[in-house]
């Protein structure tokens, strides 16, 4: 199907439903969008003259290949954008044990650094992995950024969260999976069950929401709110209502050299920050003396974190806030890097010509 979005044309192809914690059927997911969008896609596209197919590629990595076979179609260069390390990632989160599977795996992310004209990584510590599968190939850092209206939360979009009404809030928000170890998220919870006025709050969505839930119920967590998913238009003014953001992720050495996004989106919004992670995010928190860094998946951390900041004076908080969005404005300036990446585009074609 074809659709606008913003004015923008989207061309959609089939897909094999993911469904819940189904190595089988993830992989079938995957592969359905390969074999889509390498014949439907290319049949959708045909007639439309293009200079460069730049890829963002969040998992799954094998999204490009299709990409490729259309880069190849119209003889045209492939700009590969990675956010998550293949096939590391896939085997960190358990969805796929299969040794073969991910040798496979591994074989066909080869291929898509190989034959890639550029590619740019969102961490520096991407860059010495992605060396090791293709030597040859240039490889830059590009880190991400968020929309602009994160500087300037007051949207108009304000949806009700009755959760962020009262009490001092620590807000999650995005994925709610297996990367994202969030079982530390309610070890928190439960050791701060006793603190009447601190409220752990989970904005998004993802396999383990369910999970969540049941934890909860079992628990009897009465400080731990699970609100579900908003339009990313809200973002910027939900977590503007944050006295604490949370980011986490799993104690694996994949995700201890991963930057995820939601770090530039806390720095934006100029809240304070506790990351629950290892390696390049935690690192990039610390420097900007945004918040606070616990180990991985320690719970017993995490709540002690919440408890600092919660004594902490306001004033204080504001200023690691502060912090935050400062050093957002001199790494991850949102219009700054659109000009990068023209710049990185452009030299790839005019290469081409």
């Amino acid at each position: 199907m074809r659709e606008k979005w913003h004015g923008v044309s989207v061309f959609r192809v089939p897909l094999f439903p993911r469904g819940v914690k189904s190595g089988i059927r993830l992989i079938l997911n995957y592969m359905s969008f390969i074999l889509s969008g390498t014949i439907l896609g290319a049949w959708q596209l045909r007639k439309i003259k293009s200079d460069i197919i730049f890829v963002y590629a969040p998992s799954p990595l094998l999204q490009a290949l299709p990409a490729l076979c259309l880069g190849r179609i119209k003889r045209i260069p492939v700009v590969v954008y990675v956010q998550d390390l293949w096939p590391e990632s896939l085997a960190a989160t358990g969805y796929v044990r299969n040794r073969l599977a991910l040798r496979m795996v591994e074989t066909l992310v080869k291929l898509i650094y190989r034959r890639s004209a550029l590619i740019l990584v969102s961490s520096r510590p991407f860059l010495s992995p992605i060396e090791r599968f293709s030597p040859s190939a240039e490889i830059i850092y590009y880190p991400n950024s968020v929309d602009p209206s994160f500087c300037n939360p007051d949207g108009e979009l304000k949806p009700e969260v009755p959760a962020l009404d009262k009490g001092f809030c620590v807000v999650f928000a995005g994925n709610v999976g297996a990367a994202q170890a969030v079982h530390v998220i309610s070890e928190a919870a439960e050791r701060l069950r006793d603190h009447d006025d601190i409220r752990l709050v989970v904005l998004g969505t993802g396999s383990e929401l369910e999970w969540m839930h049941a934890r909860i119920a079992e628990l009897g967590l009465s400080n731990l709110f699970l609100v579900g998913r908003f339009p990313v238009e809200a973002m910027p003014h939900l977590l503007s209502r944050a006295d604490v953001l949370l980011a986490t992720l799993a104690d694996q050495s994949i995700f201890a050299i991963t930057v995820p996004n939601k770090i530039q989106a806390y720095m934006a919004v100029g809240r304070p920050i506790i990351a629950s992670m290892n390696g390049e995010g935690a690192r990039l928190v610390l420097e900007a003396e945004a918040g606070i860094s616990v180990p991985a998946e320690d719970g017993k951390a995490l709540a002690d974190a919440i408890l600092k900041l919660h004594s902490m004076p306001a004033m204080d908080r504001d200023r690691l806030g502060e912090n935050g969005r400062r050093y957002y404005r001199q790494h991850f300036d949102h219009d700054q890097l659109v000009d990068e990446l023209i710049g990185h585009l452009t030299k790839v074609m005019k290469a081409k010509q």
